[in-house]
């Protein structure tokens, strides 16, 4: 995203350091309000691993902990990212985070009361996560309205440090307050953590940024389209496909660690959240060697590597009968997880338009979080039939066999494409005036090409309707007129007219070119464009 500074003249000397984005208050405010409320988080995920080997050890039981957290994500992400395109966020994110605080504080309220069960502590866990997967697309699309374009890779890569900061102190901190306090203690911290989100966006004014020539879209609209969208993109499609072979298998250390430190190694609760904080400590360590890295392997090779090593760090945990080979394999899986993680995350960014941004992200989320989900799942029930260090050998083999199985799909080629909205359509010309919800609606485009150029032409223009459905439709096809040599016709489809006029913005300088490319086939005058409207 950045290739067009680096090959300017004197880019390097406007290139923004890792500390420009704050310079922004409201960005350094809720920076610093969420590192603490992810601490708080962290703390309760920990503590709610080990609270489950004390109500009930069974691996498939404890590996449920890790479905409760990341099954939410899985089934509310993408709703959450069509939201986030739509409503005020703000808002959104201030409701969302005060029914989180009361959520969270009547769990820690029957913990200290004796009153969890396995049960509750499941139902609890589901519905905190339902929180996270509502709010998380939100606070991604934030990022731009905080800080200036010039300071937005920064602002997302300050961030990724402070997530994995709250990782490395939260679940440190909650072995050690479940050991001299009682497990209640996390439970409370995570609830009260909240409050600083809350104070930060209650104080920022923020400034919405919907274009107002067309009406916000309808959520079930939003959806269909971010759906679409997602389908027929090629770039964010290979980074899904990578980051399923990935999180499946990647999956198992997260959900049977607390078996680890508990049955295998004979720990209690500081071990498990020193485990947990060794990881995170990796991966802010490594974070700062991502840059060093980038320069040296390109992001399928970033991502082979970090497979490779979680592999070996799985192997390590099956073998760990002792704090030390444990504390490696934690410090071997948290650089290895910021590798991989950090890949796709960009890679994810670079396939996805701004329109769609939220839900594309919204999509990768679903995926990511649906694989880890599955996997937890897997692993646990593996690990009760064979036990812990046969389920960590297994993991390793599959997540080590996926990448040469996976290598065809390749990472950030969206990096090539300009996104930026072209707006070289006409505006479409009626009799009359047209009502917004009429439709459906069928574009038809004439073509006369030269015969022998068939071949490439067809090329040429099923490239371009695979744009088309990224920008809305619901059908295309190409047409050859049996009568006249040389005439094709295309057709799309579109829900309704005013999502026809949404398609117009949403042609980026990418399609453009390729409809230039196909337009070069033409014979004589442009290309003649219908639009019909069903009646």
């Amino acid at each position: 995203m950045i290739s067009e500074q680096q090959s300017a003249p004197g880019a390097a000397q406007h290139r923004p350091s890792a500390w420009s984005p704050f310079r922004h208050a409201t960005f350094a405010m809720l920076w610093i309000a969420t590192v603490v409320s992810n601490i708080g988080s962290w703390m309760h995920s920990a503590a709610s691993g080990w609270l489950m080997t004390v109500l009930n050890p069974s691996p498939l039981v404890v590996s449920l902990v890790q479905v409760a957290t990341t099954l939410p994500i899985f089934l509310f992400a993408f709703p959450a990212g069509a939201l986030a395109d739509i409503v005020d966020r703000r808002t959104f994110l201030l409701v969302a985070q005060i029914l989180m605080t009361a959520v969270a504080a009547v769990f820690a309220a029957m913990v200290w009361l004796d009153a969890a069960t396995p049960f509750n502590l499941l139902l609890f866990t589901f519905l905190i996560g339902i929180g996270s997967a509502m709010t998380a697309p939100a606070f991604q699309a934030i990022v731009p309205q905080l800080v200036p374009k010039q300071d937005l890779n920064a602002a997302v890569a300050a961030n990724s440090v402070g997530i994995n900061i709250s990782r490395a102190i939260g679940p440190a901190l909650a072995g050690i307050l479940v050991a001299a306090i009682g497990t209640s203690a996390p439970f409370w911290i995570n609830a009260l953590s909240n409050l600083g989100v809350i104070a930060a966006l209650f104080l920022w004014q923020s400034r919405q940024t919907h274009a107002a020539q067309l009406p916000v879209e309808r959520f079930s609209g939003a959806i269909r389209v971010g759906v679409r969208h997602a389908w027929n993109n090629p770039h964010l499609r290979s980074t899904l496909i990578r980051a399923c072979a990935f999180f499946v298998f990647a999956s198992a250390y997260w959900a049977l660690l607390p078996l680890v430190a508990r049955q295998q190694i004979q720990g209690g609760p500081a071990l498990y959240g020193y485990l947990l904080g060794t990881i995170g400590a990796s991966a802010v360590a490594a974070s700062l060697a991502l840059p060093w890295l980038k320069t040296r392997l390109d992001p399928d090779r970033l991502v082979a590597a970090g497979a490779f090593g979680t592999a070996l760090a799985m192997v390590l945990y099956g073998l760990a009968w002792h704090p030390v080979p444990a504390f490696l394999a934690s410090i071997l899986a948290g650089a290895s997880w910021i590798a991989v993680l950090a890949s796709l995350n960009v890679s994810a960014q670079v396939a996805l338009p701004d329109w769609v941004r939220a839900r594309g992200l919204a999509v990768f989320v679903t995926v990511f979080f649906g694989a880890l989900t599955l996997g937890s799942m897997i692993w646990g029930q593996v690990a009760s039939l064979v036990g812990l260090p046969a389920a960590h050998i297994l993991a390793a083999i599959g997540v080590a066999a996926a990448v040469p199985l996976t290598w065809r799909w390749k990472l950030q080629t969206g990096a090539a494409a300009d996104m930026t909205p072209s707006m070289h359509w006409p505006a479409p010309i009626g009799a009359g005036e047209i009502e917004q919800d009429r439709g459906p609606v069928l574009v038809a485009v004439s073509y006369q090409i030269r015969p022998e150029e068939k071949a490439a032409f067809l090329d040429a223009v099923t490239k371009l309707g695979s744009a088309r459905r990224r920008d809305g439709a619901f059908h295309w096809g190409i047409y050859e007129d049996v009568s006249q040599p040389g005439r094709f016709v295309e057709t799309f489809s579109l829900d309704s007219w005013i999502d026809h006029l949404r398609q117009h913005g949403r042609v980026t300088n990418s399609d453009r070119a390729q409809q230039e490319l196909v337009n070069r086939f033409q014979v004589g005058e442009r290309p003649q464009v219908t639009h019909l409207v069903a009646s």
